[in-house]
């Protein structure tokens, strides 16, 4: 991982067209402007992490709904 000291007003060049400026800086919080192409997707990573999770949800149904799923179709076959 690179780590750089950036001040207000600053900017890091990632590739050749995404810059990543420091806008502010209050306490603990720092505000960052980044400008990419639309086509590069730019995303908080803790909502990516809470999109992940709640996808995981979806996609693993609960055990009791797999068994009503099971019996259901033991009785249709019947």
């Amino acid at each position: 991982m690179l780590v750089l000291s950036r001040r207000t007003g600053e900017s890091v060049v990632l590739g050749d067209d995404i810059t990543v400026t420091i806008l502010e800086v209050r306490g603990d919080v720092v505000r960052v402007g980044i400008d990419a192409p639309r086509s590069v997707k730019v995303h908080r990573a803790e909502l990516l992490a809470e999109l992940a999770s709640s996808n995981q949800s979806a996609a693993s149904p609960p055990e009791d709904a797999v068994a009503s799923l099971a019996e259901a179709m033991r009785k249709r076959q019947e």
